[in-house]
């Protein structure tokens, strides 16, 4: 094992990627596994680097002159100097606004040479306050270009900490044009490969494959017991009772009529956010279109008297179907990712360990032509699906209760979910700034998460019902209608406010908020509902999770699994994206924490 030449705390000279450029960086780790220091520089950046890419400060000793004078190597690289007089003494009499207004033509060169870098390398994985943004400018192109820059305002340092002179002064611009696409080529290799693994890395995701299924079972056996209490295990059923083929075809209908309705030529086309390679992907907004047809399509199957009571007695069947299909899928999703170029891998799910993957998902944006899949089932099946469950549970409970009308708890489950799918989909087009869409890629646990664990953890409370009534004054029901606007409330408005300053930051309508600037080039809200917490957003979802399941009463705990998972779940993205805004933007993330000292509940948390 090598021996550790830099302690950490060390003052150093690092290279930057793809370049002869040292700087003076701190180190901070090192990883004896890969053996990279990770280190951070004066802006605030950090990258991990090889130990023959830093140099100690007493290695680099300044020059004395950079005349031609004093380097014999550069008069035999300028010939045409050499050869010259009249452009000699041209040179010798230009006056020091001339060298100001060329400084300035270099560096008009470098920024119209970012405006193509962006397109190649522009980052979809972060949004305003820690949310994935679509908007904003890549932070590595961004510092590549100030650190370029900065080189141009004092051209000496460019000679005194580069280890291999530039022979042709003349073509300065070119040079830097090259260094900063080099530099962005490097950066982008870098970044297709995972390090950082979460979910408790590969043991943490193998675990996850089977304890997901064995959960939504779970659940769905306790709602059919008389007895739903946390100590009472339901019996297994018997495994022949788990699979029934006609049901198993009618979930491949649902799946293919919902496919079929999103390829429907109506609805506006719309740009995705930019890749690795600097394509935008094409995408139609059209999943309320579906909804309402859907909606049609069940009010004419009740009009001709077929039953949504099946469903419900199938229910269980339902979930190993969906379960077993997004099984398959997930396994046709890595085996055409195999073949799929670099370029279209998703920075999370691309670790090299197949199991890590299989989870995660390697593959970015999987398309069969122009369909594309993950957009597909993050809010079609699932999504429409989970209301159409609902509107089946308040039919059985009707049923099964010998009721004539749904009990007022039934109405409110139903009507609260009914408006958050609705916004989803009337809002279609946020999601593609999400990190799901631009970070994640497509694997077991997007595909899991959108087929089974939506519809069938999600309708929880519903189903509850059905066997478990609850009965509930309209004193109190208005309490939770409050409660439930409330939280849509913040929710809605906290991510209104969000997208109308990722737009346009200038807008007349936001000049009353405040923000802090970063190095990425893009800034930080401090007020409004961003400066009441870090994720107002996750605050309101909270909320109206607890108003869904407060009609169900307070007998047992399973209706307010939900509330208890989403809670843990938002918990866990929240730190995640701390985690990866400190490590982006440094010391003015650290300012902002100190402006808005809340993460997700006021006075709290």
């Amino acid at each position: 094992m090598p021996n550790r030449r830099f302690a950490a705390g060390e003052v150093v000279m690092g290279r930057w990627p793809g370049s002869v450029l040292y700087y003076e960086v701190q180190i901070t780790s090192y990883n004896d596994l890969t053996h990279f220091y990770t280190v951070q520089y004066k802006d605030g950046t950090e990258l991990e680097l090889r130990e023959s890419d830093i140099r100690s400060v007493s290695s680099f000793k300044p020059r004395k002159s950079n005349s031609s004078s004093s380097s014999p190597s550069r008069r035999s690289g300028s010939r045409s100097r050499s050869r010259s007089p009249g452009r000699s003494a041209k040179g010798k009499r230009r006056s020091s606004s001339q060298s100001r207004e060329s400084r300035d033509e270099k560096k008009k060169t470098i920024r119209e040479t970012n405006l193509t870098l962006l397109k190649l390398n522009e980052n979809n994985t972060s949004r305003y306050n820690g949310e994935p943004d679509s908007t904003e400018r890549n932070d590595t192109s961004y510092k590549i270009l100030q650190k370029v820059e900065s080189e141009l305002e004092i051209g000496h340092v460019l000679d005194q900490y580069t280890l291999h002179p530039r022979r042709q002064k003349k073509k300065e611009e070119i040079f830097l044009e090259q260094r900063v696409f080099e530099t962005a080529k490097t950066t982008e290799k870098v970044s297709t490969q995972t390090k950082e693994l979460e979910f408790g890395g590969r043991i943490g995701a193998f675990c996850m494959i089977f304890f997901l299924p064995a959960t939504v079972f779970y659940l769905l056996l306790k709602c059919k017991q008389e007895d739903p209490s946390v100590m009472n295990f339901p019996p297994l059923p018997a495994f022949d009772s788990l699979w029934e083929t006609r049901v198993f075809g009618v979930f491949l209908l649902w799946f293919f009529l919902q496919a079929l309705f999103s390829l429907l030529p109506v609805g506006k086309v719309v740009e995705g956010m930019p890749l690795l390679n600097g394509r935008r992907l094409q995408y139609r907004i059209n999943g309320f279109y579906a909804f309402v047809l859907t909606a049609a399509a069940v009010g004419n199957s009740l009009y001709f008297e077929i039953e949504l009571h099946y469903l419900y007695d199938h229910f269980l069947q339902f979930a190993v179907s969906a379960a077993l299909f997004s099984v398959l899928l997930s396994i046709y999703l890595c085996a055409r990712s195999l073949k799929a170029p670099k370029e279209e891998l998703s920075p999370g799910g691309n670790s090299g360990n197949f199991v890590y993957d299989f989870f995660i998902g390697r593959e970015l944006n999987p398309r069969i032509g122009n369909f594309d899949l993950k957009y597909f089932c993050e809010l079609r099946p699932g999504l429409i699906g989970w209301v159409f469950i609902n509107l089946a549970m308040l039919l059985a409970e009707m049923k099964v209760q010998d009721r004539n009308e749904p009990s007022l708890s039934m109405i409110l489950v139903n009507s609260f979910q009914l408006l958050y799918v609705v916004d989803a989909l009337w809002n279609e087009e946020a999601i593609l700034t999400t990190m799901d869409i631009t970070h994640d890629g497509f694997g077991f646990m997007l595909a899991f998460g959108d087929l089974v664990w939506i519809p069938f953890v999600y309708s929880l409370q519903a189903f509850y019902l059905v066997n478990h009534p609850s009965e509930i004054s309209w004193p109190i029901a208005s309490a939770i209608i409050i409660l439930n606007i409330f939280g849509y409330y913040i929710f809605r408005g906290a991510n209104s406010q969000k997208n109308a300053f990722r737009r346009n930051p200038n807008n007349p309508k936001l000049a009353h908020l405040k923000s802090i600037p970063t190095a990425a080039g893009k800034s930080l809200l401090v007020t409004g509902w961003w400066g009441l917490v870090r994720h107002p957003n996750y605050l309101g979802d909270i909320i109206m999770a607890l108003a869904w399941s407060l009609p169900c009463g307070f007998n047992h705990i399973l209706p307010y699994f939900y509330m208890i998972y989403f809670t843990c779940l938002l918990i866990h993205r929240e730190a995640r994206d701390e985690h990866q805004c400190k490590k982006k933007y440094g010391l003015a993330w650290e300012r902002y924490c100190q402006r808005v000292p809340y993460r997700i509940f006021p006075y709290i948390y």
